[in-house]
């Protein structure tokens, strides 16, 4: 993993938006996934390619291209975290557990209680599922659809990694945050792996700060 990577726009002033922290079980979670059993047989949903104009596609196209699947590793380099998902051969620098100007990747100078994360996204072409190999806890940010997103809209959800986190698409999110070191997962997803981003020091002037903690 590199931890060189930085990420477009860094704020001068430091500021915050505090993501509130809650459960994930099936009833929490409505309207942006689900928890999952048997994620080896749990279907991805696949979203058909849009119409243009006003012909429409046809039935039996636009959503062909399948899922794919690989290990998505998260680990903490000091006051950074970075991810890598083999599933689409991309690497990503999450966030950090202080300001960011003053994050050594070397050691960690700061309690690793929070992530502030800079950037989330969604894919308008599949769902996306986690499954926590080693069955260690993890903290996600979800959001639900629409693309006028502001930091108030997220939630911060516990899995505890017993089950499988499904997100449906469309649905804001960024990294399953590990309460400990690192943490590995199983993620299938979509094929064609479409993503629109937000950047909130840019859009918003603030980090979202997720709190790395058991919920309640």
């Amino acid at each position: 993993m590199d931890v060189r990577m930085k990420p477009p726009f860094l704020l001068e002033e430091f500021s915050i938006h505090e993501i509130p922290l809650i459960q994930a079980t099936d009833e929490s979670l409505t309207g942006y996934g689900e928890l999952v059993d048997n994620y080896e047989e749990f279907p991805i949903e696949i979203v058909r390619w849009p119409a243009q104009g006003w012909r429409p596609v046809d039935e039996d196209t636009g959503d062909e291209a399948g899922t794919t699947e690989g290990i998505f590793r998260f680990k903490w380099f000091g006051d950074i975290l970075c991810g890598v998902n083999e599933a689409v051969d991309d690497s990503y620098l999450i966030g950090w557990s202080c300001d960011p100007v003053q994050a050594s990747s070397e050691e960690p100078t700061a309690p690793r209680d929070r992530l502030l994360i800079w950037h989330a996204n969604y894919h308008p072409d599949g769902g996306q599922l986690f499954y926590s190999l080693d069955g260690k806890p993890f903290i996600s940010m979800l959001a639900l659809p629409g693309d006028d997103i502001s930091p108030d809209k997220f939630k911060a959800f516990y899995c505890d990694g017993s089950k499988a986190l499904y997100i449906h698409p469309n649905v804001w999110h960024e990294a399953q945050a590990p309460i400990d070191d690192d943490i590995r997962f199983f993620d299938r997803q979509g094929k064609v792996h479409a993503r629109v981003s937000v950047n909130f020091p840019k859009e918003f002037g603030c980090y979202l700060s997720v709190p790395l903690r058991k919920a309640g």
